[in-house]
């Protein structure tokens, strides 16, 4: 699994890497997110910023009816599709391959991470979207970490429903990170060959996971199928969530999310301090551009000398 911290050179177990994503990994700031570019090419030595949803939305996407008519149009009524409080309850693991910020509420990172989720709410029900792509450059960023720690992050709100899809059809990992055991491909669940009630479970009262258990070497023709649109229209109907995740491969090694654009609303850019340069998040922003809003850059193992203090 690509996300794997324990395997990561920077780190010598879980634990480090915890305490450098906390003590060294995280800054906040609000600005428009071409600053996150500039910010790699002025400042190379010191890494980059965290960037998080904010007022720096596009027009052209805040008018775009679009992505509205996708979310507020009637859904496909289907009877036989479990509401939220019928799905099969299941509990993780005590073996997840990958550290979880909920282990300690008070480092740095759980706070990056509860005032990362607080802006994307505040952006998602301003604008009444509720498809969020969680996305990296390149493979080792960190993404399934931040999709995992920002979705138990969510569901700590009260009353809320988030959904997090494993839709990293290359190299499924949400099963490993949370020590369960898939009960099916996804594959399956978007061809409607197996029911929602029996592939997404719930982990607490506000939170549902949709793992995978095979790699599939056609992911992007999967996700560019009709059936796929249609059996995410009947979950969200079914379901109610407010914030579906979906974690999704590398963007520039594969086109599963350009496939899968039509499907989105908005899209958060993981960025890994050691290794993505200036022009993987142009690239990245150029395939987005007319598409979908990037609501922000997450940056994963910053340099401390990048890190102001507050204490």
């Amino acid at each position: 699994m690509k996300d794997n911290y324990a395997s990561d050179p920077l780190t010598a177990d879980s634990a480090d890497v915890l305490a450098s994503f906390g003590g060294a990994g995280m800054r906040h700031s609000i600005r428009p997110r071409r600053a996150v570019i500039n910010q790699l090419d002025d400042d190379s030595d010191d890494g980059i910023d965290i960037f998080h949803p904010a007022d720096t939305v596009p027009a052209t996407f805040e008018a775009d009816s679009r992505n509205a008519e996708r979310n507020v149009a009637p859904f496909v009524s289907d009877d036989r599709a479990p509401r939220w409080e019928d799905l099969p309850i299941a509990a993780p693991g005590p073996g997840g391959d990958m550290p979880l910020v909920d282990d300690n509420r008070n480092s740095a990172a759980a706070r990056a991470f509860d005032l990362l989720r607080t802006r994307l709410r505040q952006t998602t029900l301003e604008h009444g979207w509720v498809n969020i792509a969680v996305v990296a450059p390149t493979s080792g960023s960190g993404n399934t970490f931040t999709a995992t720690n920002l979705a138990l992050s969510l569901s700590r709100v009260p009353g809320s429903r988030t959904v997090l899809m494993d839709m990293n059809m290359r190299s499924p990992g949400l099963a490993r990170a949370f020590d369960m055991d898939a009960p099916g491909a996804m594959s399956d669940l978007l061809g409607g060959r197996s029911a929602l009630g029996t592939q997404v479970h719930r982990i607490s009262d506000t939170l549902a996971l949709g793992l995978n258990s095979r790699a599939e070497v056609n992911a992007a023709e999967i996700l560019q199928d009709g059936a796929t649109a249609e059996t995410l229209l009947r979950m969200r109907a079914a379901l109610r969530p407010e914030i579906v995740l979906y974690d999704m491969p590398p963007m520039l090694s594969h086109d599963d999310l350009s496939a899968f654009l039509p499907q989105l609303d908005g899209v958060l850019l993981v960025s890994d301090g050691s290794q993505t340069v200036a022009r993987h998040l142009r690239e990245c922003e150029r395939m987005l551009e007319g598409q979908v809003p990037l609501l922000g850059v997450v940056l994963n193992r910053a340099r401390a000398s990048s890190l102001p203090s507050y204490a």
